[in-house]
């Protein structure tokens, strides 16, 4: 028994240390794609990175994407019937909403100087959870997509 649990300590410290070595492409097709965001074409994971602190975690990574899968994706933000493209008419940023732990799933769509954004928004549904929040933008000047995975 000492054993099984000392394997499985070793594991979960291995994971921990190597993590951002372990994330692969398809990891990030997923992430991605769970935004409703498609990947077609072939990629390149530029820039993978994350850091955590007791009751904190930022995981982002950038990818190199094919023009037809950038025009795609801003074309998915644009035609939602939410986008903005008034900073100004953002009413907050969704992971300081007042409904951290209880409330609706948001998904907000906008465009900035630099990129086109979607960004989703889901409460924890318990007092005390961090909520998932991630945010996912396309650069209006290059091939690249970035993606933020952020628990507070």
């Amino acid at each position: 028994m000492a054993i099984i649990f000392g394997l499985l300590v070793l594991t979960l410290v291995l994971w921990t240390v190597f993590e951002d070595q372990l994330f692969s492409k398809d990891n990030a097709k997923e992430l991605v794609e769970e935004q409703q965001i498609l990947l077609a074409d072939n990629f390149e994971l530029q820039e993978n990175k994350s850091m955590s602190a007791i009751g904190d975690y930022y995981h982002s990574f950038i990818l190199k994407i094919s023009e037809r899968d950038k025009q795609n994706a801003i074309l998915k933000i644009k035609s939602a019937d939410n986008f903005k493209t008034d900073n100004s008419s953002i009413d907050q940023m969704l992971y300081l909403s007042d409904q951290r732990y209880f409330g609706p799933k948001v998904i907000q769509n906008y465009k900035t100087e630099n990129a086109y954004v979607r960004e989703y928004f889901q409460p924890s549904g318990q007092k005390g959870y961090a909520p998932t929040f991630r945010r996912v933008s396309i650069s209006k000047t290059k091939n690249e997509l970035t993606f933020e995975d952020i628990v507070e």
